[in-house]
């Protein structure tokens, strides 16, 4: 499993990039294992200020269905278009092209509470 070191996390399994005043958000390659292959990704809060645990989105696999956390407060700005498409991205590169939303930063220093890789690592038993 991956888990790359520049990245935050949270206990449900997704991950923050920051850059800047923005965020890129999308689920950790421990959750797409567990969901296995994902067919369908749902997410219509471009525009709205999300908070921080809120729902913003859901992801189906093959076997289930799961919400979607919000690791920090923002304001989604843009969904990745490609998912639409190719949702097995998320199997295949969930840091990278399987990236799920780009949200603008409410409080950026929210970020530093999230979890770093190895505590992230620890908390999954890797």
């Amino acid at each position: 499993m991956n888990f790359p070191s520049e990245l935050k996390y949270t206990k449900d399994h997704e991950w923050v990039r920051v850059e800047g005043n923005e965020a890129y958000v999308g689920i950790t390659d421990f959750a797409q294992r567990e969901l296995g292959d994902i067919v369908y990704i749902d997410i219509n809060t471009v525009g709205d200020e999300v908070k921080q645990d809120d729902v913003f989105g859901t992801v189906e696999a093959v076997k289930t269905v799961s919400d979607l956390f919000m690791p920090v407060t923002g304001t989604v700005t843009e969904v990745n278009a490609a998912l639409n498409d190719n949702p097995e991205l998320v199997n295949s590169d969930p840091y990278g092209e399987g990236w799920m939303v780009k949200v603008t930063l409410t409080d950026a220093a929210a970020v530093d509470a999230l979890l770093d890789a190895a505590a992230y690592k620890t908390l999954v038993g890797a």
